[in-house]
């Protein structure tokens, strides 16, 4: 099953991302050290007890590994997750005012 899914970390930022095989256990790979640095800035309390919400947007049996990619990317621009104030997406590049 190929799914769309959208994560959400206690920065309040998000992430869109696609796994080819379904597998409710990943979560993509945004930047780490951005996460992290962003992380930093949360209070002790939330950084030490935080939960991940993981989404799925859209999913399909059939979709061949090019449909993903366009969906992946329609996602992105839909929920802006490119633009460094909303998201950890940095693919495709965001050309709006971050």
């Amino acid at each position: 099953m190929k799914q769309i899914y959208l994560v959400t970390y206690p920065t309040g930022k998000i992430y869109v991302g696609k796994d080819t095989v379904g597998s409710y256990r990943y979560f993509g790979s945004p930047d780490m050290d951005v996460v992290n640095a962003d992380f930093m800035r949360l209070p002790e309390e939330v950084r030490r007890d935080y939960s991940v919400r993981k989404q799925i947007l859209w999913e399909s049996e059939t979709a061949t590994d090019r449909e993903l990619s366009q969906k992946e990317v329609e996602y992105i621009r839909q929920y802006e997750s490119h633009n460094p104030k909303i998201g950890y997406n940095r693919w495709p590049k965001f050309g709006g005012n971050a």
